[in-house]
């Protein structure tokens, strides 16, 4: 097992919370915020939603000091939907002011929520350069799988391609969490788990789905994240519940620290 110094150690490790709109990044976020704090582990919480109407944490670096939507929609002359584009632009027209805010932090973690669509932060390239200037090299991602996306084998499919390419975007490690678990049957929750451990059942059941003109496509996405290997573990979490908190914990200290816990001593 790699063992971390004490200089890696005292870095803070930053965790990006990224899925489609309504996966429900704000409210983890703030769920997994409250369940770090009870547990006496120093957090803080970036958020780099420009378009974010209210939160459901207090944020300790907050992009909408420097990028206001309703400015930006006077300036411009546009709609809210473009305005959210060149938002997402000028946020890495202030990257300096953000990386001086978080430089003087010194919590073990940095929780960043990004914009509620996800596309304004994965495939645009302002998100590159603000995760190279805060520092790739100890970042992760979290992409939140939405429920209510992937309860069908094909939905399921289509959410897992998407997150394979969130990761080849964001070129950091990354784990995946099908989030808002309570607003589902167990037996669903359970199903969902077991496509993404074993793609032999996800592949059964899309075969399954031969009536569904869609099944074709599904079979191809399939072969090509088989191909590149993102089938493993899934996290189930519910900001309601709470349920999760831990197997996240768990995973960034598995990607951070080797699986060791942040809080003790390398010695």
């Amino acid at each position: 097992m790699y063992v971390w110094d004490i200089e890696e150690r005292s870095t803070m490790k930053i965790i990006y919370f990224v899925g489609t709109a309504g996966s429900g990044k704000s409210t983890l976020v703030s769920t997994y915020r409250s369940w770090l704090l009870e547990r006496g582990i120093d957090v803080a919480v970036l958020n780099l939603d420009p378009g974010a109407d209210a939160l459901p944490y207090e944020a300790d670096v907050d992009i909408r000091e420097w990028v206001s939507m309703n400015e930006v929609m006077d300036e411009y002359a546009l709609g809210p939907n473009g305005a959210q584009v060149v938002a997402a632009d000028l946020m890495a027209l202030n990257v300096k002011k953000l990386v001086e805010a978080v430089d003087g932090m010194r919590s073990t973690f940095l929780l960043v929520d990004t914009p509620g669509q996800l596309e304004l932060f994965a495939f645009r390239e302002s998100s590159n350069v603000i995760m190279e200037a805060l520092g790739k090299e100890r970042s992760m991602t979290a992409y939140l799988l939405d429920p209510m996306l992937c309860r069908s084998p094909n939905g399921f499919i289509s959410s897992l391609v998407l997150s394979s390419l969130v990761q080849f975007r964001l070129g950091v490690p990354m784990i995946n969490i099908l989030t808002k678990t309570d607003t589902v049957d167990r037996e669903t929750v359970e199903r969902m788990i077991l496509w993404h451990s074993d793609e032999y059942a996800l592949y059964s059941d899309l075969s399954d789905e031969s009536a569904d003109p869609s099944t074709v496509v599904g079979q191809e996405l399939y072969k090509a994240v088989e191909g590149l290997g993102m089938f493993g573990d899934v996290l189930a979490a519910s900001s309601e519940t709470g349920e999760g908190m831990e197997g996240i914990y768990a995973a960034a200290g598995q990607t951070f620290f080797g699986g060791d816990d942040p809080d003790t001593d390398s010695d």
